[in-house]
């Protein structure tokens, strides 16, 4: 059986607030940063600032990587400078090194994810047909062109966030969450939000299987790594046919 750290002897109020109330923060912070970022520009074009000369890839790659900063440091950071509530490096899973075994583990979760997956959209194809299965997934670098705009996007989409991603969603929220709830519990409220925040049906049913996933790796290894490296896995090989060879789907599929 997996491990469950949950207290049992908590008060039940307390563990529906945390229940209730983390997966808010999370989302709260995701939301706060944004609108940070989005009213520093907006002054600072006010001020003169031309942004619209910038290069839109460039752009929208600096953005990516300021908002998933503010954000683990607002989600991570508030709570201690308010309440002093500090999150320790054995809540977000990374107080040791990758090892060899966190390397096995993340191939081994891929192939979980991919048939879990299958199963899954195979099950929803039938039951929620409101679901357009073929609907493309917005990334914010449709319009790549030059070599180092290709290497921006790489850097943004399988570099920096599952990093991020995995830091507030299964090292923060499924953390913090274990702590407060049974395993299972903690693993649908952390894998619905994180479908959630992907503001896609199609897209959100992918990541919350993958979450499920990366939750189970996360308990299984004792670590956030296995769960870094599968996510880093999964947006490389998503890399690859959306924008390197984008037309390998639509031969392989006849």
């Amino acid at each position: 059986m997996l491990p469950n750290s949950s207290n049992p002897t908590e008060p039940t109020k307390v563990r529906i607030l945390y229940a209730i109330g983390l997966p808010i923060w999370v989302l709260l912070g995701f939301v706060l940063a944004q609108l940070l970022l989005l009213a520093v520009m907006w002054v600072m074009q006010e001020l003169g600032v031309p942004f619209d000369s910038f290069n839109p890839i460039v752009l929208n790659f600096i953005v990516s990587a300021i908002v998933y900063a503010l954000a683990i440091v607002l989600v991570l950071g508030l709570p201690w400078l308010i309440k002093k509530r500090r999150t320790t490096k054995e809540d977000i899973g990374i107080q040791r090194l990758p090892t060899w075994m966190d390397i096995v583990w993340a191939p081994a979760g891929l192939v979980v994810y991919f048939i879990l997956t299958a199963l899954v959209t195979a099950f929803a194809m039938g039951f929620l047909p409101f679901i357009d299965y073929d609907q493309a997934q917005s990334t914010g670098y449709e319009a790549l062109a030059a070599q180092s705009e290709y290497i921006l996007a790489f850097f943004s989409l399988v570099i920096i966030a599952p990093i991020a991603e995995e830091v507030l969603f299964r090292g923060y929220l499924f953390g913090k969450l274990r702590k407060h709830a049974p395993l299972w519990i903690s693993i649908l409220i952390t894998s619905l939000l994180f479908g959630l925040v992907h503001l896609q049906w199609n897209v959100g049913l992918d990541v919350f299987v993958l979450s499920i996933v990366l939750c189970l790796l996360r308990v299984i290894s004792g670590s956030l790594w296995p769960s870094i490296l599968l996510h880093m896995f999964k947006n490389g090989i998503a890399f690859y046919f959306l924008f390197v060879n984008p037309t390998l789907l639509s031969t392989l599929g006849g």
